[in-house]
């Protein structure tokens, strides 16, 4: 059993789980695969060929916390996923969001509003994109690291499991700070290992490979090595690794 609204315009060959529930003025393409327990929120467009593990919830509305930093403006506009994705069982994907086609959202990953994702990229297991992100095309997330609002991905950028990015210098104290937020700009082509750190507002210049565990305080130079803590230079990148 399923309850789907009537205003629903579904595509050819959808097949949809049990004690799923879809809201009003969805679209979805054909071909598609919705499994059960799914939550649909209203007005979510879906592209041809997408699979929907169980559990998941797309466009969610979000609703901030009085004290949080990052404030709603504005009605947000239908999550919109695009053609052949994979959403992952129990991921949570809200309004406001863009999935661009061949994409992967793994098990229980997380993307907030006002976010948009390229073509093939992958969003690893337990990923949480906060909102106002922007990642490129071919970027790979692996599982568990933590993108914080306000932090563009470029690009052919690979981000390795468990990094972590910040945008808050002064960690939620005085007015100042909320001119001042800013997360990480990964430029095309950058690589960040296991476990880094990325202070606020750095930019990891292209082709820039970040050892595992390093922590990021200032820009660095494309094409180089960087590692330490703080992160400082250590060589310049092999050409055989470069793009």
């Amino acid at each position: 059993m399923h309850i789907v609204d009537p205003s629903v315009v579904c595509g050819e060959r959808v097949e949809i789980g049990h004690f799923t529930v879809i809201e009003a003025n969805v679209k979805i393409g054909n071909d598609v695969k919705i499994g059960h327990r799914v939550t649909i929120h209203e007005g979510t467009v879906i592209g041809d060929g997408v699979t929907i593990a169980d559990g998941a919830v797309l466009g969610k509305p979000p609703k901030p916390a009085k004290t949080s930093t990052v404030k709603l403006s504005g009605e947000l506009s239908p999550l919109v996923i695009g053609d052949h994705c994979t959403i992952g069982a129990n991921a949570v994907i809200y309004r406001g969001a863009t999935i661009g086609a061949y994409t992967l959202i793994a098990d229980l990953a997380s993307v907030r509003e006002n976010v948009h994702i390229g073509q093939y990229v992958i969003v690893g297991r337990g990923v949480c994109v906060e909102n106002h992100v922007q990642i490129g095309d071919r970027t790979k997330i692996q599982s568990n690291s933590y993108i914080t609002a306000y932090t563009t991905l470029e690009d052919h950028v690979f981000i390795a499991p468990c990094v972590t990015t910040t945008n808050d210098n002064y960690m939620g104290r005085t007015e100042e700070r909320f001119a001042k937020i800013k997360g990480a700009t990964i430029k095309r082509g950058a690589r960040v290992g296991g476990g880094a750190i990325l202070l606020p507002g750095v930019t990891v210049a292209e082709e820039t490979f970040v050892a595992a565990g390093a922590l990021v305080t200032k820009d660095t130079e494309p094409k180089t090595v960087v590692k330490g803590f703080p992160a400082r230079f250590s060589k310049m990148v092999d050409e055989r690794e470069l793009l």
